[in-house]
């Protein structure tokens, strides 16, 4: 046990610039995403790049939001979401739900989900969770959900962030 808090206290004593750590990581091309609910004043989402598949058995996945959003607190409180895989025409789409404030949802197309969070007309693919677990990440959360339900469109291709930019 000795020598693990010794590597531990040796990592938390390493100094990583954030600048490289940005540009080191945005290296990695990742899949964009709007992670969306509703409650009582309307629908709700934001836009997320860092999701993942977690578990088959049981169906998880996993996504992590900033402890500045103001949108995971109304998402926390209804328990439920769904993850919209956006697809390569959604760029503009994207950049709303990433904006801070407004009605992300103004002039957006979307339905309810059998959970009813909203599904975003013309996603490449969503994932219909419930919240299974939540932990702490830095400066983040990581959310855990459980998969309730999902589907996919084989046609459109998907949405990519690399470098600082889409493609």
């Amino acid at each position: 046990m000795p020598a693990q808090a010794t590597a531990r206290e040796q990592a938390e004593q390493t100094a990583v610039d954030p600048a490289d750590y940005r540009r080191v990581l945005g290296h990695f091309p990742s899949g964009v995403t709007v992670v969306a609910a509703e409650d009582a004043q309307g629908p709700v989402g934001f836009a997320c790049q860092a999701f993942s598949a977690l578990s088959l058995d049981p169906p998880l996945v996993l996504f992590s939001v900033g402890h500045t959003s103001t949108t995971w607190p109304r998402i926390r409180a209804v328990g439920r979401f769904c993850v919209n895989f956006l697809a390569a025409d959604h760029e503009t789409l994207c950049r709303a739900f990433a904006a801070s404030g407004g009605d992300k949802f103004e002039g957006v197309e979307w339905r309810r989900s059998e959970l009813g969070s909203p599904i975003l007309d013309g996603a490449h693919g969503w994932v219909d969770c419930t919240i299974e677990a939540t932990y702490p990440g830095g400066d983040h959360t990581i959310v855990v959900g459980r998969v309730h339900g999902l589907d996919a469109d084989g046609e459109s291709n998907p949405l990519i962030f690399h470098r600082g930019a889409f493609g």
